[in-house]
């Protein structure tokens, strides 16, 4: 029997019987290693036999198995791990699937060291660059046992550890492999992905968990190297950068699917730091796809809880600063629509206290504070998103959204229907403080283009509405777009500075285009300061913004022209403190008295002219010994030191027209116009505050239409301009507009206390006068055509039409027939 069984061995094929001989009598002895090297030359040697020899192996490795001779398995893992480094013939495809087959059977194994031993061999085989391409292989398996590897729940934390760490190398040895072969199966299809991707985040968010519970520093560093936190980490970068443009939607869709089914979006910090791996690891000219993807999962979780909203809108707000100049992407407006979309649906939900559910629940009840906790997280994203644009596209939003905001009697249908007067308020709020984050480090060289007609009317037309909340945010708004050299902080506190070099203002030539703007926008300007400090509700910010407007427009747009204006600006506002006319409380009036002695401390100072210096410190000493409480110190303060009423306010306290006229007419300044009150005048924009009276609204129409009566169009011959004219022009122009006001104070007088038949007669009358005048342009104008008989001559020697009948018209014979 020996002789046959040796008879027998040595017909074996020669492939066979060099497997064979790899195996020791006692597997504790491992691999025989010279067996071993003449098994690799024979493969090396005798291509075509590899994947025969591949075949013996993966046979007798599921014999092993089968029998629990896990130290031959060991070693027939090894003999494969070996051929696989050494061949890259054109066969090695038929080798390759033994070798799989053997991994699929290691994996399949109860066994966790089995599972850990054939992953290490897939992994090492993912390492290898093949030469040859293979048409029909198949990952599906390997992804769906990596996965459930990751997702392990061993008893035994150390060997569940092992087992996870296996899993993710796996993944990150099929990623490897598959990505960038073309001719691999699709590693990006959802299927892949929705398998993929959630293992990779469960253990990024144990491994999380897992380090908030170690004990100390030193066993935290000890577990470090055995958590899988770093190795899921680095294996999720890895993916994420090998992303193509269009296989980021397949990546992100599985990460925001997991935040919704775990429900971490309400904590936040995770779902901040997934979306920090995902900006961090793309490439950058992909980033606005992830943040369009947020932005469409913000709208599909409009009617979710507000916390869920929040957690979404905190992600994109650190996606887009890390994003920087890539987070808009082409679609700029869009994504700021679709912010102030929730801004608008934040609001009503607020207001009703609840919201339609889609799905079973129903309606949810609202939380008041979590949506205004949202509300801010919105604004401060629009901030962030702005930030990253030029200054182009930030104008461009700054633009679309002052569109946005409702305008009482210009845009009623942007007002929901079940908010009222209160939604449009907290609606204009909050796209307010969406401007202030917008403009906010706003830099510019050309004022014409970063405040334009067509932004700056609106904003200015709600700083005369009653709200004084909307008002300090249009404060704010064109603190930041006017200052350019970031000065606003240096005129916070209104005091009397003695010197302003402390300051340290940064102080340009005003250029061609800012006098352009000042000359066409310089009057709104002033109207609107003067009229701030006339409201009722103004407190202590209100005038300290005002006081740093006033700065500002000195400092960064003041020409000659302008500074001027600016001191009858505040010489007018003295006189509106002193005005018995004002209904203003002893508050406003001592602040508006401390604003103008503040605002022309520093304007003097600024126009360096020592006279005018002089006069300003002189009134400010008297002020100081005699009446403190007109002085910023005593005025702007927590607890104001008033006094109980302001009946007698004169003398030396006050500044004087006639004396800075004087001292700034020796400098060159402009007299004339410098002697001239500054009176502001009203315009259409009025029409738009709430406290205007249909009395004086009726009034100012009457007054246009009066103004422009035909009863007053006497044709006068031209009369001849002379030096005497112009001078005489100017001198009664004082008079002139005392004329205008006590007349415009007629007419509102007369519509306030006339009966209403008075006044129905007066515009039946103006009625009937304009309908002769037209019927007499009408008959001037409109004559009957002219006939084909030509025309008589009347008896003054004028031609004048006459109607025939037709019958008797004569017609030339080419027309008769």
């Amino acid at each position: 029997m020996t002789g046959v069984c040796g008879c027998c061995g040595a017909l074996r094929p020669r492939y066979k019987r060099l497997v064979d001989n790899i195996f020791p009598e006692d597997p504790e002895d491992g691999l025989v290693k010279a067996n071993m090297e003449k098994l690799t030359f024979y493969a090396l040697s005798a291509p075509e036999k590899l994947d025969r020899i591949g075949a013996y192996l993966s046979e007798r490795l599921s014999r092993d198995v089968a029998r629990h001779r896990y130290g031959y398995v060991c070693i027939a893992m090894e003999a494969l791990d070996q051929l696989l480094m050494a061949c890259h013939c054109q066969s090695i495809n038929l080798f390759v699937e033994s070798f799989l087959k053997m991994v699929r059977k290691l994996l399949e194994s109860d066994k966790p060291s089995l599972q850990i031993l054939g992953t290490n061999s897939f992994v090492k085989f993912a390492n290898i660059e093949e030469d040859t391409p293979s048409y029909h292989r198949s990952y599906d398996f390997f992804v769906s046992r990596f996965s459930e590897m990751c997702h392990s729940s061993f008893e035994d934390p150390d060997i569940r550890t092992k087992i996870r760490m296996a899993g993710i190398k796996g993944l990150q040895g099929v990623v490897r492999k598959t990505v960038n072969d073309e001719l691999q199966a699709n590693i990006w299809d959802p299927q892949h992905m929705d398998k993929i991707v959630p293992s990779l985040l469960f253990n990024l968010q144990s491994g999380e968990r897992t380090e908030s519970r170690s004990p100390s520093p030193l066993q935290a560093s000890e577990k470090e190297k055995e958590s899988p936190v770093e190795l899921t980490e680095r294996c999720f970068r890895e993916l994420l950068g090998r992303a193509a443009y269009g296989n980021i939607k397949n990546a992100v869709t599985p990460v925001l699917m997991h935040l919704d089914n775990h429900s971490l979006w309400e904590g936040k910090t995770f779902a901040v730091r997934c979306f920090k791996i995902i900006m961090y690891s793309i490439q950058s000219q992909h980033s606005h796809l992830v943040i369009q993807q947020l932005l469409g999962h913000l709208d599909a979780n409009s009617k979710n809880s507000a916390t869920v909203r929040a957690g979404i809108v905190e992600v994109l707000l650190e996606a887009a600063a890390i994003a920087a100049s890539g987070s808009v992407g082409p679609t700029v407006l869009e994504v700021f629509n679709t912010l102030l979309r929730q801004l608008r649906l934040s609001a009503d939900y607020e207001l009703t206290g609840s919201c339609e559910g889609s799905t079973n629940i129903g309606t949810k009840i609202i939380k008041a504070h979590e949506e205004r906790q949202l509300q801010e997280a919105v604004i401060r994203t629009i901030g962030s998103f702005a930030n990253t644009l030029p200054t182009y596209q930030r104008s461009e939003v700054m633009l679309f959204i002052m569109g946005k905001i409702p305008v009482p009697g210009m845009h009623p249908a942007l007002v929901s229907s079940g908010s009222g007067s209160e939604g449009t308020r907290m609606i204009q709020v909050m796209l307010l403080k969406s401007l202030v984050q917008v403009t906010a480090g706003f830099q510019t060289t050309n004022m014409l283009t970063a405040l334009p007609t067509s932004f700056l009317e609106p904003l200015l037309s709600f700083f005369l509405t009653e709200d004084p909340e909307i008002r300090l945010l249009v404060l704010q708004i064109l603190l930041s777009l006017i200052d350019r050299h970031d000065n606003t902080a240096k005129f916070r506190n209104v005091s009397i500075i003695s010197d302003i070099s402390v300051l340290k203002l940064k102080v340009d030539k005003c250029s061609r285009q800012d006098n352009l703007f000042m000359k066409k926008h310089g009057q709104q300007l002033y109207r609107h300061i003067y009229l701030g400090c006339k409201e009722q509700s103004s407190g202590k910010q209100h005038y300290e913004s005002l006081f740093a407007l006033l700065g500002i427009l000195s400092v960064e747009l003041a020409n000659e022209e302008v500074v001027v204006d600016l001191i009858r600006l505040a010489l007018a506002l003295q006189d509106l403190a002193l005005s018995t006319d004002e209904v203003l409380p002893v508050f406003n009036r001592c602040a508006v008295h401390a604003l103008a002695a503040a605002y022309l401390n520093l304007i003097c100072q600024l126009t360096t002219v020592p006279a005018f210096c002089q006069h300003i410190q002189e009134v400010i000493e008297v002020r100081q010994k005699n009446s403190p409480h007109l002085l910023p110190e005593d005025v702007f303060i927590d607890d104001p030191k008033l006094l109980s009423s302001l009946e007698k306010v004169g003398g030396d306290v006050l500044f004087l027209q006639s004396k800075i006229t004087e001292v700034l007419g020796g400098s060159g300044y402009n007299t004339d116009r410098l002697a001239t009150p500054y009176v502001p005048q009203y315009t259409d924009e009025d029409r738009l505050s709430k406290r205007k009276s249909i009395g004086e609204t009726i009034s100012l129409q009457v007054e246009m239409e009066s103004r422009n009566s035909p009863e007053k169009e006497e044709r006068t011959p031209a009369e001849e301009i002379t030096f005497e004219t112009l001078k005489n022009a100017i001198v009664d122009s004082v008079g002139m507009e005392e004329q205008e006001r006590e007349r415009r104070r007629q007419v509102v007088e007369k519509f306030q206390k006339a009966p209403f038949e008075e006044i129905a007669a007066h515009c039946g009358a103006r009625a009937t006068l304009l309908q002769s005048k037209l019927n007499q342009i009408f008959d001037i104008t409109i004559r009957p055509p002219p006939s084909p008989s030509g025309t008589i001559s009347s008896g003054y020697g004028q031609s004048q039409s006459r109607s025939i009948p037709i019958y008797e018209m004569k017609f030339p014979d080419l027309c008769v027939y």
